[in-house]
């Protein structure tokens, strides 16, 4: 039987899966974040809205830098030597994040709470993927790449 894991085809087919699905869940996050913008805008006082935008703008920064972050540090240029993620990269983004939010509180211009909830736009994005990538497999009884 014949093994196609090293065939260039198949890893071009996987960088683009992994691409749509990246634009996908970024694109999620954006629009989760700007519905619940939207919404506080109505139903909460200005500071819930601008502690969503805060927390949300960081979270779409923090989703893009990790996926640089993740591609560099796994992005061999020896055959035979580990993939190394630096710490301080890591360490670094989360400092930018923890800083942002704390001078917005200390402007007394955002809400923690509301800041916290912007963070978490990943959680709705990931349930959106899981929610198609079901309907394909489930509907169409079909694999989507």
């Amino acid at each position: 039987m014949t093994d196609f894991t090293d065939s260039p085809g198949t890893s071009a087919l996987n960088s683009q899966a992994d691409e749509a699905l990246n634009r996908r869940i970024f694109w999620t996050m954006g629009t989760t974040v700007v519905l619940a913008i939207v919404v506080s805008l109505v139903v909460g006082p200005w500071r819930v809205s601008t502690g969503i935008a805060l927390g949300g703008s960081l979270s779409l920064l923090n989703f893009h830098w990790m996926r640089g972050s993740i591609a560099a540090a796994f992005t061999v240029a020896d055959p035979g030597k580990k993939p190394s993620i630096g710490i301080g990269h890591y360490l670094l983004r989360y400092f930018v994040v923890t800083l942002a939010v704390f001078v917005g509180y200390l402007l007394n211009v955002v809400s923690v709470p509301a800041a916290i909830l912007g963070l978490c736009s990943f959680v709705p994005a990931l349930f959106a993927e899981a929610v198609r990538e079901f309907y394909f497999a489930i509907i169409h009884r079909e694999e989507v790449g």
